[in-house]
């Protein structure tokens, strides 16, 4: 059998990670007591948010997902501004202001009702209203930080793209839901039957202009043109699960082909194993 590297991975969320083989666990508060260990690791595997800057610029580690799918996919006003400058016309019409009344005015003149308002950082549905007037709107303000309004596109399923590494692993429309929202967690179904390849290539531009390795990227088709709606880092595996589809092996082989086999430089080499 040939020789194979055995590289060190540090995981700070042991779920995502469990069915990933050798993987040290701990927690994201314990990273500066056991700082030598994931000094040491050749990936520290999914840190919370917090943790980005010192692991990043100070103990200069190789994490994953990337520091763009951090960026771009627990944010949506990043993803967004990242959209327009990349590939604007796959963009919906959004407009990103202040939480004023001022904006609220703006809005109502450039965004037909009904539209859609969603808070920069949430997922699963949650933080996403459909506002149909314009005193809605204002009674959303004070819960809001920055308003961020879309345009309404009636459609009634998305596409949800799961990229992982370098490659699309899976692909479902995702139906039904609360009548607004899609999200298998709003009660949404899966549906992995004829998914357009155009999707999957627009999805693979995107990932590879922002330089994306870990994302659930949601998608739209309104009169035969995609839309990209955003990109979630931390997606749910539910309708992964129950096709067979298991993302540790897969997250396990592309960082096996990113890691230099001669070790990283000021790490102890990592073992090879027969």
């Amino acid at each position: 059998m040939a020789a194979c590297c055995v590289i060190r991975l540090v995981s700070f969320d042991p779920l995502r990670t469990l069915d990933i083989p050798g993987v040290s666990t701990m927690k994201p508060d314990e990273m500066f007591r056991r700082r030598d260990e994931v000094a040491a690791a050749d990936w520290v595997l999914f840190p919370e948010e917090w943790q980005l800057n010192a692991l990043a610029y100070a103990l200069h580690a190789r994490i994953f997902p990337s520091m763009p799918s951090y960026r771009f996919g627990q944010d949506k006003v990043q993803f967004t501004r990242a959209l327009w400058a990349l590939c604007p016309k796959h963009a919906p019409t959004t407009l990103i202001l202040p939480a004023t009344e001022e904006s609220v005015t703006r809005v109502v003149d450039e965004l037909d009702f009904p539209l859609v308002v969603k808070r920069p950082r949430s997922s699963m549905g949650v933080g996403v209203y459909k506002v149909n007037e314009r005193r809605d709107l204002l009674n959303l303000l004070p819960r809001l930080e920055v308003l961020y309004a879309q345009e309404y596109l009636d459609i009634d399923r998305d596409l949800r793209v799961v990229w992982v590494g370098d490659e699309v692993v899976s692909a479902y429309w995702r139906t039904g839901g609360d009548g607004f929202r899609h999200n298998i967690a709003c009660g949404g179904e899966a549906d992995f039957d004829d998914v357009p390849p155009l999707a999957l290539e627009l999805v693979a531009q995107v990932a590879n202009g922002l330089g994306i390795d870990h994302g659930g990227f949601d998608l739209a088709q309104v009169g035969g043109h995609w839309y990209l709606l955003e990109l979630n880092l931390r997606f749910g595996n539910t309708a992964l699960r129950c096709v067979g589809v298991s993302l540790a092996p897969l997250i396990l082989r592309y960082l096996e082909r990113c890691t230099d086999p001669r070790g990283n430089p000021g790490r102890p080499p990592f073992g090879i194993a027969a």
